[in-house]
C-alpha cells in the first residue's frame, strides 16, 4: 500500500519570548498559519518491521536524527505495532529556514500512518504524541491558523486571516533555532504586540495585521546574519503591505494584497536571494 501526504509550511506572524522555562526551553507566544508550499511525502508499507527515510535533498538525513523517522518510531511504539515503512520526501519547503517543513513532515507522518494502518487514534492523541517530538509539529497536525503558548506546542485556534499573497525570500543560508535562542537578552526585549495581531484577524484587517506583525527573534538574527534585515528592508521597499521573519529565520514573510504586487516584490528580489516564492495561505477567508 502506498499513502500520499502533504506537508505544509507554516509561517510566523507574530513570535514573542516571555522568559526562561525551568525545562530549559523558553516560554513563547506565537501566531503560526499555513500556506501552500509543500514538501509530499510517499508512505509505503513494508513488510518487514523497518522504518527507511530519503528525501531528495543532500540536506535532509536519511536515518533516525530525521523528524519523519523519529515520528514514525514513535508512532509504532505507542500503538505497538511491528509493521515497517518506507518514507520518501520530496523536499520543496527550504530546510533550516523557519518554515517548520521538518516538522511539518512529522505531522504527515502520523496522520499517514493513522491512516495507513487503520489505528484509529483521535486528532487529540496524534497532536500529543507530536508535542514529545518537537514544539511545532502540533501545531502542524491541524495547520489552521492558532496561538501557540508554552514551548509552542500548546494550540489555541484563532480566526483566518483575510485573504492575501506572500512573498517569502530566503537569502543563503540556514539557520538553527538552538543559536539564536541562547543569544536572546531577556532582559531588554522587545515585546510583540500579540493581542494586536489577534485583534486584527478577529476583525479581518488586513492593513492593521500588517503594521502588528512581528518577531522578537529578529534583532538577534539580524545581528548574527545582517543580510536577512537587508531582505526584510527590501521587500517592503518593494511593496509588501506588511514582512516578518519566520521562525528564527532566515525566511522572511511578505504580504500583499493584489497580485500584481506580489510579483512586483518577487522581481525585486529574486537577484538578491537564493529562493523566492509567490503562496497562498491555506487558512484565509
Amino acid at each position: 500500500m502506498v499513502l500520499l501526504e502533504k506537508a505544509p509550511a507554516k509561517i510566523t506572524l507574530s513570535l514573542d519570548v516571555l522568559g526562561k522555562r525551568t525545562d530549559g526551553f523558553h516560554e513563547v507566544k506565537m501566531i503560526m498559519t499555513s500556506v501552500d508550499l509543500t514538501d509530499i511525502l510517499e508512505l509505503h508499507e513494508r513488510h518487514r518491521d523497518v522504518i527507511d527515510v530519503s528525501a531528495d535533498s543532500q540536506y535532509v538525513p536519511d536515518d533516525e536524527r530525521n523528524l519523519a523517522y523519529k515520528a514514525a518510531a514513535a508512532f509504532k511504539q505507542q500503538y505497538h505495532l511491528t509493521k515497517g515503512v518506507r518514507i520518501n520526501i520530496k523536499k520543496n519547503i527550504p530546510v533550516a529556514a523557519g518554515l517548520g517543513g521538518g516538522s511539518s513532515d512529522a505531522a504527515a507522518v502520523l496522520r499517514g500512518l493513522n491512516q495507513m494502518w487503520s489505528v484509529g487514534a483521535s486528532r487529540a492523541e496524534l497532536t500529543q504524541l507530536g508535542a514529545r517530538l518537537g514544539s511545532d509539529v502540533p501545531f502542524c497536525m491541524t495547520g489552521t491558523t492558532a496561538l501557540g503558548t508554552g514551548r509552542g506546542e500548546v494550540i489555541h485556534p484563532l480566526p483566518s486571516p483575510p485573504a492575501c499573497y506572500v512573498v517569502l525570500a530566503k537569502p543563503d543560508m540556514g539557520i538553527s533555532t538552538r543559536h539564536v535562542f541562547p543569544r536572546l537578552n531577556l532582559n531588554n526585549l522587545k515585546h510583540q504586540p500579540t493581542a494586536d495581531v489577534i485583534r486584527s484577524l478577529e476583525e479581518a484587517n488586513f492593513r492593521n495585521l500588517c503594521d502588528s506583525v512581528g518577531n522578537t527573534l529578529e534583532p538577534v538574527t539580524f545581528s548574527m546574519h545582517p543580510e536577512v534585515a537587508r531582505v526584510k528592508e527590501k521587500m517592503l521597499a518593494n511593496g509588501a503591505a506588511g514582512a516578518v521573519m519566520s521562525g528564527s529565520g532566515p525566511v522572511i514573510a511578505g504580504l500583499v494584497r493584489p497580485f500584481s504586487r506580489a510579483r512586483r516584490v518577487y522581481n525585486g528580489l529574486r537577484g538578491f536571494c537564493d529562493a523566492v516564492y509567490i503562496v497562498r495561505l491555506l487558512d484565509q477567508r
